[in-house]
C-alpha cells in the first residue's frame, strides 16, 4: 500500500540551468531521514513541463539507485499527448519505480469518455501500477467520480491523488470504489481532513520544506493521536497557504533555498523567482511556523 507522507520533489538544478544531481541526492537523503514515506520524481512538482524526456528519465534514474527500496518512488509519467505519455511510460517502466502518477490531460479538455480512454491506454502500455491525478485548477479538466470508478476497474490503476481541495469529492469517489483503492491527497491545506475522513496520504508540496512535520502528521493520524495532527497542522497552516501564492513550484523552491536545503533557486522557464512580495510572505510563514 503506497499511504503517509509522499513528497513531490522539487527538482534542484544549477544556475547553468541543468539539473543538480549533487542537490538531488541530499534531498533524497534529507527525506529518508525525515521519515517521508514516498517520493514522487518528476511530478509537476518537479517541473515536469520542462524537463525533456532524456532529461525526465535520468532524474527518476538518479532517484530510484539513491532510495534503492528504503520508500516508495513514484514517477510522473502524465501528459496531454497519449502517445507521448505512451512512450514516457514505457521508457521508465523498467527504471523500478513502485508506481506512476499520471495527470490528467491539461489545455486539450477531453470528455470524461476521452479520460477514459486516454488513462485505460497508459495503462495497458506497462507492468508498474498507476495513480490518477486530478488537478482540475491547473489542467481545466475536472476527473468525476464516477470515472474514477470506471477507471478503477483496471487491474493496474490503483488509486488517485485527488487536487480540487474538497472533501466532498473524497466522499463521492469513496462511495464507488473499493476499499483498496488508494486515495491520497494533493491539497496540503485539506490534507489533514481528508486522512481523517478514510484518505490514505498527502502528496505534499509542503513536504518539500517541512517533511519531518508531515511525516508526524501522517503517523500521527494512523495511530489515532488526532490533537497531535491538529496541532502539526495548525503550525503548518500558513506554509501550505504560502506556498500557493505563486505557482507552483516557484514558492517551495524559494523556500528550499532561503532554508538552505538547495543551494540555487533555479527554474527553468517561463518559471521565475518569486516577486519580492512574495518572497516576504513566504519568508514570514516559514519563521512562523519555526523552519527558519
Amino acid at each position: 500500500m503506497i499511504r503517509g507522507s509522499i513528497v513531490a520533489l522539487v527538482t534542484p538544478m544549477t544556475s547553468s540551468g541543468d539539473v543538480d544531481f549533487t542537490a538531488l541526492t541530499t534531498l533524497v537523503e534529507h527525506h529518508i531521514a525525515a521519515g517521508t514515506h514516498g517520493i514522487v520524481a518528476v511530478g509537476t512538482t518537479g517541473e515536469s513541463a520542462t524537463l525533456p524526456v532524456g532529461e525526465h528519465i535520468k532524474v527518476v534514474t538518479a532517484i530510484v539507485k539513491q532510495v534503492a527500496g528504503r520508500v516508495k518512488v513514484i514517477a510522473g509519467n502524465g501528459g496531454n499527448s497519449t502517445a507521448e505519455a505512451i512512450e514516457l511510460t514505457k521508457a521508465i517502466t523498467p527504471l523500478g519505480v513502485d508506481a506512476f502518477l499520471n495527470v490528467t490531460p491539461y489545455y486539450n479538455k477531453p470528455s470524461q469518455r476521452g479520460l477514459i480512454k486516454h488513462f485505460e491506454a497508459i495503462a495497458n502500455s506497462t507492468d508498474v501500477p498507476q495513480i490518477l491525478y486530478n488537478v482540475p485548477g491547473r489542467t481545466a479538466v475536472d476527473m468525476l467520480p464516477e470515472t474514477v470508478a470506471e477507471l478503477a476497474k483496471h487491474p493496474k490503476i490503483i488509486g488517485i491523488k485527488e487536487a480540487t481541495g474538497s472533501l466532498q469529492r473524497l466522499k463521492d469517489i469513496q462511495a464507488l470504489v473499493d476499499d483498496s483503492f488508494i486515495l491520497l491527497s494533493g491539497d496540503d491545506e485539506t490534507g489533514l481532513d481528508f486522512l481523517k475522513l478514510g484518505g490514505h496520504g498527502v502528496i505534499s508540496v509542503t513536504n518539500n520544506i517541512a517533511a519531518k512535520e508531515m511525516a508526524e502528521m501522517c503517523n500521527a493520524v494512523v495511530e489515532g493521536d488526532f490533537e497531535l495532527a491538529d496541532a502539526i497542522d495548525q503550525r503548518l497552516k500558513a506554509v501550505h497557504s504560502a506556498m500557493f501564492v505563486e505557482s507552483n513550484p516557484v514558492p517551495v523552491k524559494w523556500a528550499l533555498c532561503k532554508m538552505g536545503l538547495i543551494p540555487e533557486c533555479i527554474y527553468r522557464l517561463p518559471l521565475v523567482e518569486p516577486e519580492l512580495n512574495t518572497q516576504n510572505v513566504i519568508e514570514e510563514a516559514l519563521k512562523n511556523a519555526n523552519l527558519l
